[in-house]
Formats: C-alpha cells, structure tokens, sequence
C-alpha cells in the first residue's frame, strides 16, 4: 500500500479478498476516504470481486466500512513488462477508484 496524494493505493495481488478488503477498512478508518486499487494480468478478477465486496458492505470483515462505498471510477491501461528471456509483454492493469461517505459503524468489542 501506498499513498500518492489524497488517494490511498493498495496493490490487489493472489492473496485472499478478505486482506485486501481489510486494507481498505483500515485505510478508510485512519480518514483517507479515497482509495485506489490496482491490479495486473490475472490478478484483476480479484480486484473487481474486492471493490464489490466493498461497495456492498459484504461480510463481516467489509461491516467497518463508511455507510456508502461507491465505484467513482474505473481506468484500464496496459504496461510492457520484460520477460526473463528479454522479450517484452503486454499486461493489462485495471484501477479501480473507491470513495466512502458517511459515518464508519462503531466496532464491537469481542
């Protein structure tokens, strides 16, 4: 994760959604409101799962997001990644830009 701005940037890779979408929690919970995610090649599909997951509160991990989570924007692009063998290939990268509003759920003590 990284922050460039106002917007926080975390990287979605093969890890499970729930991490990333405790990224967010977390990221959304220190006040950065505006969050973006980015993922290449065969990582996207779970970035795209992640941002839904987000916009709809889904799951008890997603709960201690801000009232509404919307999808303010999408950009797709492609990078040139260098291959072991020299050779150059095309990756796709998908961002995927996030916004929460409103109040974040207190948390439940265990």
């Amino acid at each position: 994760m990284y922050s460039m701005g106002e917007q926080r940037i975390i990287y979605v890779g093969h890890k499970a959604r729930h991490l990333y979408i405790r990224a967010v929690v977390m990221a959304m919970e220190g006040g950065e409101r505006d969050v973006v995610l980015i993922a290449r090649g065969a990582c996207i599909r779970n970035a795209v799962d992640v941002a839904e997951m987000c916009r709809r509160r889904f799951g008890y991990v997603a709960e201690g997001l801000p009232e509404n989570m919307s999808i303010v924007g999408i950009e797709s692009e492609t990078e040139e990644v260098e291959r072991e063998d020299g050779r150059t290939s095309n990756v796709s990268v998908l961002k995927i830009n996030l916004v929460g509003e409103g109040e974040i759920p207190p948390r439940e003590e265990e």
